[in-house]
């Protein structure tokens, strides 16, 4: 008898979807855009802040193909209105809290379609990802490292993406942290000139 995604054990998922890395792919900025336009055109909202994050947007280095998306809304936006419309057009709503909803869409009964998008939902500010990711750009070193820590990760947690994605907290809050100070470092600097 075949299982919904709904049934599976956490196990049977990880099995299903486990953690795959692939040289960096061109086609990932297509995609992010694609999908950015159909969530504008779904929510119809001009104050939705929507960005592509995660390693799909940092350049060169192998990545899980799956393009994360960040989508922030106004401080008096419903987030339950929201996922009811991301949920009639194919996401799942995989995880959510008070102030944070993610959502996935490309996972079927059979393993990754396609296409896979990871969708994050969070309020104005709520965006640290967005640092990582400027940094790993503008420090391709760094980039380099990361990849890396997650190629020797993907190895070691393949069928666990839980302890795959806490083993890399460390090093996303290092860079996190002083991506900050040198925006923060920036902005002031160019504000005296």
């Amino acid at each position: 008898m075949h299982k919904s995604l709904s049934e599976m054990t956490l196990e049977e998922l990880w099995e299903l979807f486990p953690v795959i890395l692939s040289e960096h792919k061109s086609c990932w900025g297509h995609w992010y855009e694609k999908e950015k336009q159909n969530i504008i055109s779904l929510l119809q909202d001009k104050s939705l802040r929507i960005s592509h994050i995660g390693s799909t947007a940092i350049n060169n280095i192998m990545a899980k193909p799956i393009v994360d998306i960040l989508v922030e809304i106004p401080p008096n936006a419903s987030m339950t209105d929201i996922k009811e419309k991301l949920t009639n057009s194919g996401y799942l709503c995989m995880s959510e809290g008070e102030n944070r909803k993610s959502f996935n869409k490309g996972y079927t009964d059979k393993g990754f379609a396609k296409k896979v998008f990871h969708l994050h939902l969070r309020y104005y500010g709520d965006n640290d990802e967005l640092y990582f990711r400027d940094y790993m750009n503008k420090y391709p070193a760094l980039a380099k490292e990361y990849e890396k820590l997650k190629i020797s990760l993907c190895r070691k947690y393949q069928h666990n993406r839980d302890a795959y994605t806490q083993a890399k907290t460390a090093f996303i809050s290092k860079y996190t942290r002083l991506a900050k100070a040198d925006y923060h470092f920036s902005a002031q600097f160019n504000r005296i000139q």
